[in-house]
């Protein structure tokens, strides 16, 4: 069934029709595109919320970035960050598989059917000027012939008029004749003209207007078809990136599995632990036995319990509950606890070796840039690298300084001395590499030299003395990567050897079946020592 055929009478209702079509495609557009707003702020929301929430830090040694749920946290961040970019992707595919798409497609519609209207306008006009013809000759006819029958009869009145003359008759008759021949080809006209109109009425209603209304049909069963492929893609693009939101969902379900409590009470403990040891028993003071009070004095000077830590009035809470005020930072990390106090200073040694070796890179290059520019004056000056060669100079000196600062308050807090090593030497004015020490004397190999980083083990005695014997064994609780300088990885359950005790910094020393020798954390491992 088509409109040609079943709607041949109804072109106002299929103009109407098509044109409610085109609006409701108008009005999906409309829908799609604020839809994508929608996604768009959503994102941005989103993107927003994760931004306020992840506070970078200036520092990935950061306290709280070691802790598994506070890394998990940051790991749920991300996952929404890129979960905001997929609903990004949603509204831009939306955007441009949707809305433009279907934009552009309905213009196309718009001017195919204002050029159907057209066709259909202008047979119509062609109708109904055919019709005017038509009605014209037909009006001319009855006109023509009533005349012709007027004259007739007025002819056939004078011939029988007995005063008439014959020149009358004879005119009247003449004039009726003429009358009925003129009548005659109105006649023919008319029949012509109604004719024409007939095979152009029937060529209008059979074959042209339900050319056109067939034609219309086309036209919206085809915006209907391209509709519903805009419905399909409403959903399919959504589709389309629900594997990789699922990645993120499954993301935030993998950071929840990876909290581990009990990691991070091993971590509070080795961020905090003070090293020191716990006070003893206060001793019993008998001043009825005439003590001598030179000698109670002195002893009241000995820390020997809590008391001592409390200070003179007694009257005060326990040092462990009460608020303390904070201590002044100092450079060599005093404030802090034993422990804490080894640990601050071995970051601090780590990174003045980092920015040594540094300094030690660029005056290198810069030594080398200058042979060449000896070499290949052309290349450049070499006189214009003395103030960069003099300051790296300088800058090698400060943190040689600083190091043997730090190593030494390193060793005064009890440290192993776990810090990368140095062969000093110094340079001459024109940025060259000299063995002198800065005196001018020969230096022996034992004096460091910035220019060359010379990486020593965690505990030279590794390679230098004979194997200790093992004074126990351990079993590991936990995994333990060993990514740092003289320490060693292990796995759940393995068991190792016992070198060294545990000196009060929460290291253990431990060696291998085949050899290899590390610290471990003390609280990673059950230690089962030798009786």
């Amino acid at each position: 069934m088509d409109w040609g055929t079943e709607l041949w009478d109804q072109y106002d209702i299929i103009e109407k029709h098509t044109q409610s079509g085109l609006e409701l495609v108008e009005k999906y557009v409309k829908f799609v595109k604020e839809r994508t707003e929608i996604e768009q702020n959503y994102a941005k929301q989103l993107r927003n919320l994760s931004k306020k929430y992840n506070l970078k830090r200036s520092s990935k040694d950061e306290p709280e970035c070691r802790f598994s749920s506070y890394q998990s946290f940051l790991d749920i961040l991300n996952e929404m960050n890129d979960y905001a970019g997929q609903r990004e992707l949603i509204a831009e595919n939306m955007m441009m598989s949707i809305c433009i798409d279907l934009t552009k497609y309905l213009q196309e519609l718009k001017q195919e059917r204002k050029t159907y209207l057209m066709e259909a306008k202008k047979a119509q006009q062609s109708l109904e000027s055919t019709y005017k013809q038509l009605d014209s000759s037909k009006k001319r006819f009855e006109r023509e012939w009533r005349e012709a029958e007027r004259a007739a009869q007025y002819a056939e009145k004078t011939d029988q008029d007995i005063n008439a003359t014959k020149a009358d008759v004879e005119k009247a008759k003449q004039q009726a004749h003429m009358r009925a021949h003129v009548a005659e080809e109105c006649k023919n006209d008319y029949a012509a003209q109604l004719q024409k109109y007939n095979k152009e009425q029937n060529q209008f209603y059979f074959s042209d207007m339900p050319l056109i209304f067939n034609k219309l049909q086309d036209l919206d069963e085809r915006r209907v078809r391209k509709l519903a492929q805009g419905y399909i893609l409403f959903s399919d693009t959504e589709k389309h990136v629900m594997p990789i939101i699922g990645k993120c969902l499954e993301g935030i379900t993998k950071a929840g599995t990876n909290v581990n409590e009990r990691n991070d009470s091993m971590v509070v403990i080795e961020q905090n632990k003070s090293g020191f040891e716990r006070p003893g028993d206060v001793e019993f003071e008998d001043y009825s036995q005439g003590i001598n009070r030179a000698s109670s004095d002195s002893s009241l000077g000995t820390p020997k319990g809590p008391m001592d830590l409390l200070g003179k009035n007694k009257s005060k809470n326990f040092w462990l509950f009460s608020k303390r005020s904070k201590p002044t930072v100092t450079e060599d990390f005093t404030h802090l606890p034993p422990e804490q106090r080894r640990k601050r200073l071995q970051q601090k040694l780590d990174e003045i070796c980092k920015e040594l070796q540094k300094e030690v890179d660029q005056s290198e290059a810069l030594g080398k840039m200058k042979d060449v520019y000896e070499k290949n004056p052309q290349m450049g000056d070499p006189a214009s690298l003395a103030s960069q060669i003099s300051q790296t100079s300088q800058n090698i000196e400060r943190l040689r300084g600083e190091l043997n600062k730090y190593e030494t308050w390193l060793a005064e807090a009890g440290g192993r001395g776990d810090t990368v090593r140095y062969k000093t030497q110094t340079f001459n004015n024109n940025g060259a590499h000299d063995g002198l020490s800065p005196d001018g004397a020969q230096s022996d190999e034992s004096t460091p030299d910035p220019s060359q980083a010379i990486y020593a083990e965690f505990d030279d005695d590794f390679e230098d003395e004979e194997l200790t014997a093992p004074i126990g064994k351990c079993t590991a609780m936990y995994n333990f990567p060993g990514a740092s300088e003289g320490t060693i990885s292990m796995q759940e359950g393995e068991v190792l050897a016992v070198v060294e005790e545990d000196k009060g910094d929460g290291w253990t020393r431990v060696r291998r079946s085949n050899g290899d020798e590390g610290y471990i954390p003390t609280s990673y491992v059950t230690i089962c020592l030798n009786k």
